[in-house]
């Protein structure tokens, strides 16, 4: 990689002094509008406020996009032309690849795992570094108060995906299970968009999400997203800006 630095004039591309780090997801990673009436938060969101300024942060992820629906409406095209050499994208999808209109479904092993793949091929291609992550866990309680899996063959797919094709792997599935196991039925409320009438304009007869964030449930979120990056990213981890640090 220095090598590529020091040697632009035989047409190796350098590595840029601040990198951008983009995420490209649905609702779950997705910046929501800060205002009085909106409780509904995106983990992506909160990430800025973990890293240092020598890496920008720019979160595409959006409400209602599957892996297949974001590339067709031309949102990766948009990330693509703007990556670099140094580069990262972070990459979760899966709540809307399971729904059953043709323009998001995808298999899992099959339509949901390819586009995955290109995702990681087209950022290689660019000189910039590709990170999976599988989604994170819905609010679903057994009888027993067991959390129940909603994802299907999903994560799965994600994490043998990673695995082919040396990718770091963030398993926010199995990080957000735990909490929630941790939590339980009724404490586990709190991290969701669950409101009482008259709380919030948007919801004048209250709301039971149990699938989106509030403030809270995406901080808790992000911190295993934080979590898992010092684990599994070193290269990444060196631009967080942690409380031990100065």
């Amino acid at each position: 990689m220095a090598i590529c630095c020091l040697s632009g004039y035989l047409g190796c591309p350098a590595i840029q002094a601040e990198p951008t780090l983009y995420l490209i997801g649905d609702s779950t990673m997705a910046n929501k509008p800060v205002i009085a009436e909106n409780p509904e938060r995106g983990w992506g969101q909160m990430l800025p406020g973990f890293f240092k300024p020598d890496i920008r942060l720019e979160n595409h992820a959006v409400n209602g996009r599957s892996s297949k629906s974001f590339r067709d409406e031309g949102r990766w095209e948009a990330v693509r032309k703007q990556l670099r050499p140094g580069d990262w994208v972070m990459i979760q999808f899966g709540h809307n690849d399971q729904k059953p209109d043709q323009a998001r479904h995808t298999d899992p092993f099959t339509t949901y795992t390819e586009q995955l793949r290109r995702y990681v091929t087209e950022t290689r291609e660019l000189g910039a570094m590709p990170v999976l992550a599988t989604s994170v866990v819905r609010r679903r309680f057994d009888a027993q108060g067991r959390l129940t899996p909603t994802h299907g063959e999903y994560p799965e797919a994600v994490r043998v995906l990673a695995q082919a094709l040396d990718v770091p792997l963030l398993d926010m599935r199995e990080a957000s299970a735990a909490l929630l196991n941790r939590l339980g039925p009724e404490r586990s409320k709190s991290l969701f968009v669950w409101t009482l009438p008259g709380e919030y304009a948007r919801f004048p007869d209250g709301h039971e999400d149990n699938t989106h964030f509030n403030a809270l449930g995406a901080t808790r979120m992000c911190d295993l997203a934080v979590a898992l990056i010092q684990d599994a990213i070193p290269s990444l981890a060196i631009h967080l800006m942690l409380p031990s640090q100065p």
